[in-house]
This record gives structure tokens, sequence and C-alpha cells, in this order.
């Protein structure tokens, strides 16, 4: 192998044969792939603490009420996260984060 060669796939038989019997060169040809993508939340969970129902789902008094499309995620500086609707109800009685006892600062809203 020189310098400048890249190592390449190992010689098979398969592939011998094939060149001798006069068809192409190429083993095989790829008829169809799939792409498989995950996303996360960037949440640290994804449960809201207050209402127990996933924060990426309407908090149970949005569901009730048929305002889905207006329930959203509110983020502290603490990192965890909650609907924005629990969290209004839970900071009028505690100012504090539900799960670590800080004092809730909010850090973003948003879906």
């Amino acid at each position: 192998m020189d310098d400048g060669d890249e190592p390449g796939p190992p010689p098979s038989h398969a592939a011998s044969f094939s060149s001798r019997a006069g068809a192409t060169d190429k083993m095989f040809s790829l008829k169809k792939w799939n792409a498989v993508a995950m996303w996360s939340w960037d949440v640290e969970c994804d449960t809201c603490a207050i209402c127990r129902v996933q924060v990426m789902d309407a908090c149970l008094r949005c569901q009730a009420e048929n305002k889905q499309e207006d329930c959203v995620v509110v983020w502290g500086e603490c990192n965890h996260s909650f609907h924005n609707c629990c969290m209004s109800l839970w900071v009028k009685q505690n100012n504090r984060c539900p799960l670590c006892q800080q004092d809730w600062v909010v850090q973003r809203i948003g879906k």
C-alpha cells in the first residue's frame, strides 16, 4: 500500500467471481434507504410535577376547558419545567420551585 492510498474493502471471492463472469464491478447497489431521526425535549423532567401530566401535553385544566393550544411550558432558572397554567397557580401560594425549592425565577416560556 502506498502512503497516499486509503485502505479499501478487503477482496472477496464474490467480487472476483462476478468480475470474471463479465458482470459489473459492483457487488450491490443501493435501491432504497430510510432515514431515522430522534428528538427529545430540552427538559430535565418531562412530567409536570404539579398536575402529573407530560409537559408536551396540555395540563388537566386546559384539557377540561378545551384550551390545549393555549397551554405552554415554563422553565425556571433551576431548569425544571411545568405547565405555565399550573405554575401560575402554584406561585400564588409558594414562590418556590415544587421540585428543588429554589426561589422561582422564570427562565423562558414556550412550547
